[in-house]
């Protein structure tokens, strides 16, 4: 088991569109496997997973760090060889946010998205330590209205 803890990883880091690889895809639309993290100064902290041949299929996501300081990502041995990672350094970790109308956003922390920052294939995944946190943990509201 590998556990990743913040280590500052930002979709700042990533250039504006980094192609990404995900072998098996991601839960429930395992048939894509290419997509491109983008980001925008703009929208920092959020960024979009998008298929590159349909721009209309992308997931908002979002660094867990910026909404559980203290998250703790407990990922297992078949996923950590899976996507080659040797240290926790070498992990990218984003969660899909949800918007729905007339209800609060939620932040998926269960299922992370990890991604190798050297070779930028990723996975989704289940955590070990998934008991911990909520599918649907809510974002905190913005008040600077």
């Amino acid at each position: 088991m590998m556990t990743v803890a913040d280590n500052s990883a930002t979709i700042a880091e990533t250039q504006a569109e980094t192609p990404v690889s995900f072998p098996l895809g991601l839960l429930g639309f395992e048939a894509y496997k290419h997509f491109v993290l983008i980001h925008s100064p703009e929208e920092e902290p959020f960024g979009w997973l998008q298929v590159p041949e349909d721009s209309r299929l992308a997931f908002l996501v979002l660094s867990p760090f910026c909404v559980v300081p203290d998250y703790q990502a407990e990922i297992s041995e078949e996923d950590a060889r899976f996507l080659g990672l040797k240290s926790p350094g070498d992990a990218l970790i984003y969660n899909i946010v949800t918007l729905r109308p007339g209800a609060p956003a939620t932040i998926n922390l269960k299922g992370p998205i990890v991604i190798n920052r050297e070779t930028m294939v990723g996975r989704q995944v289940v955590l070990v330590n998934a008991a911990a946190y909520a599918v649907q943990h809510p974002l905190p509201a913005d008040d600077s209205n």
